[in-house]
């Protein structure tokens, strides 16, 4: 009797156990990871905006590096299957070159942006998974500052104008993302995720002593992956 006692309890442990890994309405789901930016730019041609160089076209392309920081999320539960979701970062850096343009081609410069994305989160899963899909979609606002110049690009030594500031502007665009949180408690979670934003600017360089003003429209749309781990308060 005490064993089939023991044997009822176990399976009655084991089954109502998994049921706490689910995502409930009211949960706070707080991830960190390594995050990474693929940029995947595409850019027109430079051309100039003001000045001497108003009207010309400088033609080549402009591009990005990659980079990868440190990533935050912020999850809330509004329903157990639907959620609300911040994501965060530590400022990206990324530099930016010139390529066959008519004044030549050579590093301009660097900046950083921070890309806080905002998105709707469904999980589709039932209640007793350790693993929980999910997919989002959201907006995102791009932010850029600490634009610089280099100093080849300045004394003119990279360009055939010197230029002495760059600009980028902010953008909105939208969102979109697939992941997986995996329960390894009730509380701690190992997550995965992919996103894919889409980042339209516009970036302005001056030639020296404001001789004039080139611009160029870059159209990035990078993929957004992230490892990392997670704790559901």
């Amino acid at each position: 009797m005490r064993k089939t006692l023991l044997a009822t309890s176990l399976l009655a442990a084991a089954v109502a156990a998994p049921s706490a890994y689910a995502h409930q309405a009211g949960d706070i789901l707080v991830r960190a990871g390594a995050v990474h930016v693929s940029t995947n730019e595409s850019s027109s041609s430079v051309k100039g905006d003001r000045g001497i160089v108003a009207g010309a076209n400088l033609y080549g392309k402009a591009t990005l590096n990659n980079d990868t920081q440190l990533g935050l999320n912020f999850a809330y539960m509004v329903t157990d299957n639907i959620g609300v979701e911040l994501l965060a970062a530590t400022p990206f850096k990324h530099e930016v070159h010139l390529k066959n343009t008519g004044v030549g081609s050579g590093k301009l410069g660097s900046l950083k942006h921070l890309p806080p994305t905002l998105s709707a989160v469904y999980y589709p899963m039932a209640s007793g998974s350790a693993f929980q899909p999910y997919v989002g979609a959201g907006i995102n606002y791009t932010w850029f500052f600490d634009e610089k110049v280099t100093s080849g690009a300045k004394n003119g030594s990279t360009f055939a104008a010197p230029l002495t500031k760059l600009k980028v502007k902010n953008s909105w665009g939208l969102a979109a993302q697939v992941g997986a949180d995996y329960m390894l408690t009730d509380n701690i979670m190992i997550n995965a995720q992919i996103r894919y934003i889409d980042i339209d600017t516009t970036a302005y360089a001056e030639v020296a002593n404001g001789a004039g003003r080139a611009k160029v429209n870059v159209d990035v749309k990078p993929w957004v992956y992230m490892a990392g781990v997670g704790y559901k308060f």
